[in-house]
């Protein structure tokens, strides 16, 4: 039986500093069944020119806009025909032998409908790295953490997550996704913009009754923070703004109105200790992320699946607090966290 087809698809925005650094990496890859495009958001740099002077055999798709990170694939994968999608960031050094591991997970399980490797940081490659580390997880009140990174703190990998897992979400650094599912849930969401995405894509699928897993024996390095900076005060809007959405779009509705109600409740401490320590820009993001919620909640409304499985069913939700297990338990590590391994 012939392997199937893939295509890593990176996109770019202005980044040819970054695809100087990273492709070379990439074109080394290892899997015959492989292509490997760029699909470019309209850039205004000479990315397009060094690519094409560098990198001949690399397939060049090319939006008419920016379109942020979500519309930008949506429109750009609409043009590529393969068996999976490898939705990999510009920012992220690849090993040759990191493909066909996370293909072999997902074509030995049916319900497998999207992956991820394990994701390490590149400028320290014993540490996990902050947007996926080894896999993507979710507490009760809908915050994102990883097994290898929760909040700010990131773990030295030693080999404690080295086993295959199946997780609530992937991360967007390296997210490997079959064709089949994309097509099915309509992609990313373009509304969300940038951020969260991928959760929330994740969500969509396992509210149809598919898996996310994680592969521990491939491997890449990610600089992250490329596109903005951690301390961007619009980083945090997107953050607050799209956390609410995706829980809105994928919970129960009774669920959903209750979690929301004490997500905007924690959310308001964050906003308080911001005005306190003088960060007002970041205050006045949350703000505004309240309140471009509220203002979309009927169209969010409207993008809800035909079905939302109740939130802690779900494989990779951890029935607690993260937020209280890390800022008043003090504790730094997924493997601290009881009964949830």
């Amino acid at each position: 039986m012939s392997e199937p087809s893939v295509a890593v698809v990176i996109l770019n925005w202005n980044g040819k500093e970054l695809l100087s650094r990273f492709l070379p990496s990439v074109m080394q890859s290892k899997y015959g069944n492989l292509q490997i495009i760029v699909g470019d958001n309209a850039s205004s740099d000479d990315s397009l020119d060094f690519i094409r002077d560098n990198f001949p055999a690399i397939q060049l798709i090319v939006n008419d806009h920016n379109y942020g990170f979500a519309e930008g694939y949506n429109r750009i994968l609409q043009q590529v025909d393969a068996d999976y999608y490898v939705l990999l960031n510009s920012d992220v050094e690849v090993t040759e032998n990191w493909i066909a591991p996370v293909v072999k997970i997902m074509e030995a399980d049916d319900k497998i409908a999207a992956a991820q490797p394990k994701i390490k940081w590149q400028k320290d490659k014993s540490k996990f790295e902050y947007a996926g580390a080894a896999g993507g997880f979710i507490d009760n009140n809908a915050f994102p953490f990883c097994r290898g990174r929760i909040f700010d703190q990131l773990e030295t990998d030693h080999g404690q997550y080295n086993d295959e897992k199946e997780i609530f979400w992937a991360g967007g650094a390296a997210f490997f996704v079959k064709r089949k599912q994309w097509v099915e849930t309509g992609g990313l969401d373009p509304d969300l913009f940038a951020h969260m995405e991928e959760i929330d894509l994740c969500w969509r699928l396992k509210n149809l009754g598919y898996k996310i897993a994680y592969c521990p024996d491939a491997e890449v390095y990610h600089v992250g923070g490329a596109t903005l900076d951690a301390d961007n005060p619009y980083k945090v809007f997107l953050n607050f703004r799209n956390n609410l959405i995706i829980m809105q779009k994928n919970m129960q509705a009774g669920e959903a109105v209750w979690s929301i109600a004490v997500r905007i409740f924690i959310d308001f401490v964050a906003w308080l200790q911001f005005i306190l320590k003088g960060k007002f820009k970041f205050a006045a993001a949350i703000s505004k992320a309240h309140y471009q919620f509220f203002k979309s909640t009927s169209k969010t409304a409207g993008k809800r699946g035909k079905s939302q499985l109740p939130f802690n069913q779900h494989t990779g939700v951890y029935p607690s607090s993260v937020v209280w297990a890390y800022f008043i338990k003090g504790i730094r590590s997924f493997s601290q966290l009881k009964n949830f391994q």
